[in-house]
């Protein structure tokens, strides 16, 4: 399936050829605050599979110390993927156009979620980060 994914003044678009991978919600403080949300959705796609259509020129990024960065819009901010070594690494799920195939919805570091939010029943939990085995 294809995918195609845009920022929320449509400036910056992209197509993904392959599959995401590893859908997750991640509840730490530190995906809170860089996504200005009770957590970020994500999922990996393979950097081959990725590719800017337009507004690439618009990017602006932040790499923390732990090499993972993200890509924004600079004109409306948004938050478009996540970046290791300067490549994309995944991409946030609220940037896509389409309604994705996914595996089950990972909720990590739910220890650290805000007092306020609340999960839905049924959901897999993770008090921390998971395994590797843990993945799909």
């Amino acid at each position: 399936m294809m995918l195609s994914g845009e920022c929320f003044c449509g400036e910056i678009k992209y197509r993904i050829s392959g599959p995401l991978v590893d859908p997750l919600s991640c509840h730490c403080s530190r995906c809170r605050k860089a996504f200005s949300s009770q957590c970020s959705n994500y999922a990996r796609v393979d950097s081959g599979d990725f590719r800017w259509v337009s507004g690439e020129e618009k990017l602006t990024s932040y790499v923390a110390q732990s090499g993972f960065g993200l890509l924004f819009c600079s004109t409306c901010g948004s938050t478009l993927c996540g970046t290791t070594d300067e490549s994309v690494h995944g991409v946030v799920l609220g940037c896509l156009n389409e309604e994705p195939e996914l595996a089950e919805m990972h909720h990590i570091f739910v220890e650290s979620k805000a007092s306020w939010e609340k999960l839905p029943n049924g959901v897999k939990v993770f008090s921390e980060g998971r395994q590797a085995n843990d993945r799909r």
